[in-house]
């Protein structure tokens, strides 16, 4: 008995903290929201265009001097897509990027003051 009391204790204990271990922002934009230190990415492809929408401890983060890659992987297939800075807290891809379940992306970003950042999507 009291071996099932331990037991149910420690997982009383550790299902309370799973919303803290989470993370991440809901998507605002309706794409895949991905963090990476202090700040959340979310990847957006609509009609070809795809954008990288940039938040710091959820407040928008300008991107103006900012650039990045965006790195596709279909399989043993890689892309590369250069990111400029868009509107507001924005990187958008320059040309149109075709994303498909089952594909890999990683944008790597080196933000306006100079600090490089690396985050990965799965496409579902």
């Amino acid at each position: 008995m009291k071996k099932v009391m331990t037991m149910l204790a420690l997982a009383l204990a550790f299902a309370g903290s799973a919303p803290v271990l989470a993370h991440e922002s809901p998507a605002r934009h309706g794409g895949i929201v991905k963090s990476a230190g202090d700040m959340s990415f979310e990847l957006v492809n609509k009609e070809g265009k795809t954008t990288l929408y940039v938040d710091d401890h959820g407040q928008e983060m300008a991107t103006a001097g900012a650039s990045g890659t965006l790195t596709v992987l279909k399989g043993t297939e890689k892309s590369q897509f250069a990111l400029v800075p868009g509107e507001k807290n924005t990187l958008v891809a320059r040309e149109a990027v075709t994303l498909a379940r089952g594909n890999k992306v990683v944008a790597a970003v080196v933000l306006p003051n100079k600090q490089s950042v690396s985050v990965r999507f799965a496409i579902k």
